[in-house]
């Protein structure tokens, strides 16, 4: 049913019971149906049966057998069911309004769902059809316009045809039994109608929300017929996530398919896999972080870094049971064997401990120079390596930084200037030097000199 909002004609009826008319939402192979609004300004969906079937005692029968089911089945799955006058001269019922657009009007306006909001909704309608199954009540027109979308979730209209469940398909002249393309095989065959059957035409569904096509394709009625009967769905575009399971809900035997309760489990985890899923693109990033610290998956850049720094000693790498070069190969291996954190510890000498630095690691450590004096490394004070390692477990020094190096660049200047200081005042002690000639020595000559006969009249 076309539940486009428009207008109200000439010729349909401004009040009916106790609510007012507004405007037309649809109309169906049974009536038209209204959006109404009662005393309280509680809107509503009033469904009305055309005047020429009014007086069909089959019609009037498949309305009451609508509405029957509409009281019966409980839940949040379908409009809550507000009114209904059988014996009208009209019959009517009225419904909660539900607020949204149908599955197909939103397919058609903004293309196929995505895998984890589709899931999402047949995880939904597959929960809401267990809740009919167990009213005893069959669908039998579960069809892409007859679900809306409201904010609270997806909800199952027009229950129209709607047959106790083990009854037959309507064979009277002239009475739909349900959408081509939509419909399951044992409707088309005249076969008793079972929630199995619900399940064929929400696979079918589904089907359609993913591609935005049916999954038997175009063509009239007698040709839609015999493909739903022989031929099997075409669910290229589907994906890959829900395509096998939509695949046995259109199973032409009733009992291949799964039950509403089964479907719903799984749509569910799909539903929150895909949505996991979607929430973890990006786990390559932390990954390779993950790679760069000492766990033993080291790569090109941080091993000959090691083997810089202690060439000629037990560096980091000693006793590690592993028989790598010492003498540092950078380029022409693959990745470093398994060393990790552990040779670092309480290792003598060792300055890096693990090939990376927590501090400035990056996902792709081996895009570095890491050769000494390299373009691009890192500050490097410790005998022209690489960058630092992250830290060290046996000397409890801090990971290499800008402030640590300014630290020790300040020690390194005043222990440079205490030992020049050292040795002239060892020289000033021993005398002049000897043997060495040139200028220097000359100058120091002459103040010690200066110095003797200075000194010498105050002793006197």
């Amino acid at each position: 049913m076309n539940m486009a909002m428009m207008r109200l004609r000439r010729e349909d009826p401004r009040v009916v019971g106790s609510f007012r008319l507004h405007r037309r939402l649809g109309a169906g192979g049974m009536g038209v149906v209204y959006l109404g609004s009662d005393k309280k300004g509680q809107r509503v969906a009033l469904k009305v049966i055309r005047p020429d079937l009014a007086e069909d005692q089959e019609f009037r029968s498949r309305f009451a057998r609508e509405v029957s089911a509409a009281r019966r089945i409980r839940g949040g799955c379908t409009a809550r069911l507000v009114a209904a006058d059988l014996d009208a001269d009209r019959p009517w019922f009225a419904t909660q309004y539900v607020p949204g657009p149908s599955l197909h009007d939103k397919v058609n306006d903004e293309g196929p769902l995505g895998a984890a909001e589709l899931a999402s909704i047949g995880a939904a309608l597959s929960e809401g059809l267990v809740a009919v199954h167990e009213a005893g009540v069959v669908h039998r027109d579960l069809k892409p316009s007859n679900i809306l979308l409201s904010p609270k979730g997806p909800r199952i209209i027009d229950f129209g045809i709607a047959w106790a469940t083990g009854a037959s398909t309507l064979t009277h002249v002239g009475t739909a039994v349900g959408s081509p393309g939509f419909l399951a095989p044992e409707q088309v065959r005249g076969a008793v109608v079972t929630p199995a059957t619900d399940v064929f035409s929400l696979g079918a569904t589904l089907a359609y929300a993913s591609t935005a096509d049916s999954p038997f394709g175009h063509g009239s009625s007698e040709v839609m017929l015999y493909r739903v009967v022989h031929e099997e769905p075409q669910l290229h575009g589907v994906p890959d996530a829900l395509a096998p399971l939509i695949r046995a809900c259109l199973a032409k035997d009733p009992e291949e398919r799964p039950s509403t309760l089964d479907l719903s489990l799984r749509l569910k985890e799909i539903a929150a896999r895909e949505a996991q899923g979607m929430g973890d693109a990006r786990p390559p990033v932390p990954r390779a972080a993950e790679a760069d610290r000492p766990t033993g998956r080291l790569t090109d850049s941080s091993y000959p870094e090691r083997t810089l720094r202690h060439p000629g000693g037990a560096g980091p790498g000693a006793g590690s049971g592993t028989s790598s070069p010492r003498g540092g190969v950078p380029s022409s291996r693959g990745p470093a064997p398994a060393r990790g954190g552990v040779p670092s510890r309480g290792g003598s000498g060792s300055r890096g401990g693990a090939s990376s630095s927590r501090s400035g690691s990056r996902p792709t450590p081996a895009g570095r120079n890491t050769r000494p004096g390299g373009s691009g490394s890192r500050p490097a004070p410790r005998s022209g390596a690489g960058r630092p390692g992250p830290r060290t477990t046996g000397t409890g020094r801090r990971p290499a930084n800008p402030r640590l190096l300014r630290q020790r660049l300040f020690v390194f200047v005043v222990v440079t200037l205490l030992v020049a200081l050292g040795i002239g005042i060892v020289q000033g002690c021993q005398g002049p030097a000897r043997g060495l000639g040139g200028g220097d020595g000359v100058v120091r000559d002459q103040q010690v000199q200066r110095l003797s006969h200075a000194y010498v009249p105050a002793d006197d």
